[in-house]
């Protein structure tokens, strides 16, 4: 049996606290430009609403800017959340606060983790997109059928994001957190509509708030579902992280849950 990955609990369970807010900025003078201010709550309630994933992005000139363009099936993608925004498949996870003043979206200086990445492309991805975000730009948000944000920097590059709808979104509000341990291997199991189905092994654990598991382990039951953005490998064992949401009108022949990977905590190779 090897181990090869396992992250602190601690981290996995905690949330994320909100900065300290500092004191109301004094009005500028009629001649100065306006204050940076929290994006207004229709505004991030937009934002928040959707994953951001680039679509598109130009110099002045109207040339692709091809180092933002590393990886065709995970484009770069923002996510907003209580005035922060992380930046997701690149090589590091980043992120930093955001604010909005008028059409203006500027963000903070962004923090990162460290890791090196193998593929020199998706390291320097890094670099390239922080640059480009890490500054004030013209921002235009679209709604409707096909949602997009316009980040139009000083220096003519101008960035389209299409949105989809977050999974708060779809299923009309915030989910419950849950552990789910899933089996190494799976198992046959019987359903009416698909034949030879092979189900998950999954079982619910719980920690307490210092990442100590707690109660005892029950039994492994068939998982007919699935788990949104979760593919399993056969003879890996993994503790997962998930929202739990409950489906307002399921169909007749589905579940009346849905589940969304947050992180995997836990991964380790079973050998049979």
């Amino acid at each position: 049996m090897k181990r090869c990955l396992i992250l602190m609990l601690p981290l996995a369970l905690a949330a994320c606290a909100k900065p300290p807010q500092g004191e109301p900025a004094t009005p500028p003078a009629a001649t100065a430009p306006a204050a940076t201010q929290p994006a207004s709550a229709d505004t991030a309630a937009l934002l928040s609403a959707y994953r951001w994933r680039l679509n598109d992005a130009k110099d002045a000139s109207g040339k692709r800017i091809e180092a933002l363009f590393v990886s065709a099936d995970k484009p770069l993608q923002l996510d907003f959340k209580d005035g922060r925004v992380s930046v997701g498949n690149t090589c590091n996870h980043m992120g930093g606060a955001y604010s909005v003043a008028g059409d203006k979206l500027k963000f903070d200086r962004f923090a990162s983790t460290l890791m090196a990445c193998i593929d020199a492309k998706l390291m320097a991805l890094d670099q390239e997109i922080g640059k480009r975000l890490e500054t004030e730009s013209t921002f235009a948000l679209q709604t409707g059928d096909a949602p997009t944000l316009t980040l139009t920097a000083s220096n003519g590059d101008t960035l389209t994001f299409k949105g989809e709808p977050t999974a708060e979104t779809r299923y009309g509000g915030p989910g419950e957190t849950a552990f789910l341990e899933v089996a190494a291997q799976t198992k046959p199991c019987n359903h009416p509509l698909i034949p030879n189905l092979q189900c998950l092994q999954v079982r619910e654990i719980k920690y307490d708030d210092k990442g100590i598991k707690t109660g005892t382990d029950g039994s492994f039951e068939n998982f007919y579902g699935n788990i949104e953005g979760y593919t399993h490998e056969p003879g890996i064992r993994n503790v997962v992280r998930v929202k739990r949401y409950t489906i307002k009108n399921p169909p007749a022949d589905g579940g009346s849950l849905a589940y969304v990977l947050d992180m995997v905590v836990e991964s380790e190779t079973v050998k049979r």
